[in-house]
Parts: C-alpha cells; structure tokens; sequence
C-alpha cells in the first residue's frame, strides 16, 4: 500500500513537472513573440528600407521594389548556438541578417571555435535560391542573431520587370529608360544591348556606354547614395551586334561615400572603363554661376525640324548637313538649339542648347542621372572641333574621357540648358566644359570631355 503510495505521489510529481514545462515553454513562447511584436514597432520602416539598400543581393532593385520588402518581411530571433535552418529543411524564405553572426556548414560540430565553413555577418543573406528545395547545409547562429525573412510566397518582389520599374511598363516609358535597362546576371555582373532603335553612328553610342556602365555602377550601391561625380574612358569602339558585359568592382563602401569601378567588355576585351562616386545626401554651403538669359526651348526648332528644313542653325553648314544625314527617325533626346543662325557665330567654340529626354521615365533620380549622362554626350566634345572646320578638310574625332560632377537632383525628362564652351584644342586633343541649368535656374552639373583629333586633308564632308 505504501509503495503504491510513493507510486502514485512519483506520476502526480511527473505529471506537475511535465505542466510547469510545458507552460514555462508556452510562456516563452508568448514573451518572444511579445518581444517580436515590440521590436518590430521600434524598428522604423525607414530604417529597414535604408538596410536593404546596403544588401547587395537586392541593390540591383527599384526603390519602388524595397520599399514593398519593407512592408513584407517579417522579424526572426535566435539565440547563440541555435539553428536557423536545418539540412534538408526548406526554410522560410529569403534571410538578411540585421545584427549578429552566423555560420553555414554541414555539421553543427564545426560551431566549436572559430572553425566554421562560411561566417556571415550583417547584410549578407542566405536562402535566396532555395524556394521549393532543401538546405544542404546547417545555418547556426555564432552569436544573439536578428533576422529579417522574405517569405517563399513573396519571393516574387525580387524579380521586377527591370531595375529600373517594378511593374510593367507602359507605352509611355522613353526609349533611353530601355536603353539603359540592363540584365543582372549575377551581383555586380550585368549585360547590356543596343537596341535597334538606339542612336548609333556606326558602333556603339558613347553616351550609351557611359550611362550603361554608370547604371550598372548605380546597381551596386544603396539608392540613398547618389551618384556624384564619375570618370570614365573609351578604350575601344563598341560593336552594335554584339553584347556589352558589365563588371563592377566594389572599391569603396563607407558609412557616406561608395566607390565603384566598372570595366565594360566585348570579346572578352575591355572596350571602355568608368570610375564612379557615390554619396549620401547632405545639407552644405552653395554658390553657383548665373544662368544665361535664353529664349525658352519651345520658341526653337528641333534637330528633327533643322534636319527636314536642311538649316543648320548655330553649327557651321557643312557641319550641321553632315550631322543631319546621320539623323533617322526621331531621336531619344529632345535638343534645341538656341542660339541665332549668325555666320560668325558658327565658328566660335561654345554652344547653347536645350534638351530633355522623350517620353517619361521612371521615379528613379539614379535613371534620371544616367539619362541625363547619357544625353550629354550628342554634341558635347565636337565644339571643340568649331573653330576648325573648312569645307575643303575632313576631321576626325573620337572621345577619349567624359567625367560628370552632379550637384543637385536632375529631372531628364524636363528641359535643360547645357551650356558649353571649349576653351582649348591642342596636341590633337579638344577639350569641351559644361554646365546644365534646369529652368529654376539651378546647377545641376559640370562636365568635360577630352576628344581625340585627326585631321584627313585632301577630303570633303559629304554633303
């Protein structure tokens, strides 16, 4: 009787110890989902918009695309020494790790030390192609670890139409917004094309090189960081048929300032580089120069209507009917030319003209600074070339560099005056400068380009 007193006392004793767990755990359970619920309101949607864009995984995105992750990824916590997936598992989704440490590997042995296959740390990611397969390999928090998880079911918003819009585009979107749209083929890795309505003269636009590389360049850095200043190099002309590749470097990542390199190859030979610099936006000193008084752009006629009309406006005659025959449909690029048809100002080293792109582009300042670099590069080095051109001469020039510094916000697709000068040719170089008003009035860059001149005598322009 006794024993089966001691019996029954042992079950009851089993039985409250086995409750008090099981509510210890549910009480646990309840405190850190008390603790996600918290955290999630003191983590400011701002601040999670501004970490995603430090991801490189996802720099490649729209804003309009991070700024939908925000709403959607959810808070994960672990404690040291706890698994975040296991192998063979499918895990939730895509992880960003917030704060912390962890490691991947495929024995949670190797947690000992510091001997893990692979650390990852704040802003590296995990499980971005795992979406319907299993891990092969353990994730193991190596410290406290806060996760932020895009679920499989949203996995979607990492796929938008292009980097530049996450949603289909409509018939209204500029051509130059195309031209620029590149194909991430891995993270820092992009391919571009010249499409067959893109402006070419015999090989690839420079403008075109130039705003590719810097998009590509853009497409690695947070989108709080614009660009503000680039320098780039032609190496080699571009080929029309074939596909550029783009490769970014990651030079530089600060707290304020971002440097990139970007080599951009055909054949497997580089054909052009550009250095790029990028910067959070911040509150400083301003001066600038005066704008020019000018007529307002929709009082002078278009290239187009020059072209059709075989006027020539302020370029010397030869030299205008030259550049008309290369003129096929309607160009990308609004540009008017806004100074007199006066003989003698045709010759002299500086032009004025307004220019916007055509049709609409996307909310996107980064596309607004790559369209307007590659706006830039239409009539920009050949003033330099004006004081020189006769009929009885050919002249040929190819742009060796192109550097562009940004000082304020841009809109391309609203009229700009570019206001250039070039103050010396030597050496079988030009240099060209410029500066780029916008109708406020305000400066919104300066630019130079160095052209490479070769004098053909004994040939004519053809007519």
């Amino acid at each position: 009787m006794q024993n089966c007193i001691k019996g029954s006392r042992f079950v009851h004793n089993l039985n409250k110890n086995l409750v008090f767990r099981v509510l210890a755990v549910e009480n646990l359970k309840k405190r850190s989902d008390l603790r996600l619920s918290m955290d999630c309101e003191r983590i400011d949607r701002e601040a999670v918009i501004e970490f995603l864009g430090e991801v490189s995984l996802l720099q490649r995105l729209p804003s309009s695309s991070l700024k939908k992750i925000a709403d959607f990824v959810q808070v994960r916590y672990f404690d040291s020494g706890q698994h975040v997936v296991h192998k063979g598992e499918k895990g939730e989704g895509l992880y960003l790790i917030w704060d912390g440490k962890a490691c991947s590997s495929g024995s949670p042995e190797v947690l000992v030390g510091n001997h893990s296959d692979i650390q990852l740390k704040q802003y590296d990611y995990f499980g971005y192609c795992t979406t319907g397969s299993d891990y092969e390999v353990n994730v193991i928090a190596l410290s406290k670890l806060i996760c932020l998880v895009l679920r499989h079911e949203n996995s979607h918003l990492l796929h938008p139409k292009s980097i530049w819009n996450a949603d289909e585009m409509h018939e209204g979107i500029a051509l130059v917004q195309h031209i620029l749209s590149l194909e991430p083929q891995e993270v820092d890795i992009f391919h571009g094309h010249t499409l067959p309505e893109a402006p070419s003269f015999g090989h690839v636009f420079g403008g075109q090189l130039i705003g590719q590389a810097l998009a590509a360049a853009t497409k690695t850095v947070s989108y709080l960081k614009p660009v503000h200043s680039f320098h780039s190099y032609f190496l080699v002309a571009g080929e029309t048929n074939a596909p550029i590749i783009y490769e970014v470097y990651r030079a530089n990542d600060g707290q304020n300032f971002a440097t990139r390199q970007v080599a951009a190859k055909q054949h497997g030979k580089i054909i052009f580089i550009l250095v790029a610099s990028f910067q959070k936006d911040e509150a400083g000193f301003e001066h600038q120069d005066l704008m020019p008084h000018v007529d307002a752009p929709e009082t002078f006629k278009s290239i187009e209507e020059l072209s059709e009309s075989h006027e020539s406006g302020p370029l010397p005659v030869f030299y205008g009917n030259a550049f008309s025959e290369k003129i096929s449909g309607i160009w990308p690029i609004d540009i008017r030319l806004c100074e007199p048809s006066n003989p003698e100002e045709r010759y002299k080293p500086s032009l004025k003209y307004w220019l916007k792109v055509r049709g609409e582009l996307s909310d996107e300042q980064a596309l607004h600074r790559c369209a307007l670099t590659f706006a830039s590069d239409f009539f920009f080095g050949s003033i330099s070339l004006k004081p020189h051109l006769r009929k009885e001469m050919k002249i040929l020039a190819l742009s060796l560099d192109h550097s562009i510094w940004f000082h304020r916000p841009v809109k391309a697709d609203d009229w700009l005056l570019f206001v250039i000068e070039a103050p010396s040719s030597c050496g079988g170089r030009g240099l060209s400068t410029g500066r780029m008003f916008n109708q406020k009035g305000e400066v919104i860059d300066l630019s130079i380009v160095f052209l490479h001149i070769y004098l053909c005598k004994n040939l004519k322009l053809r007519r």
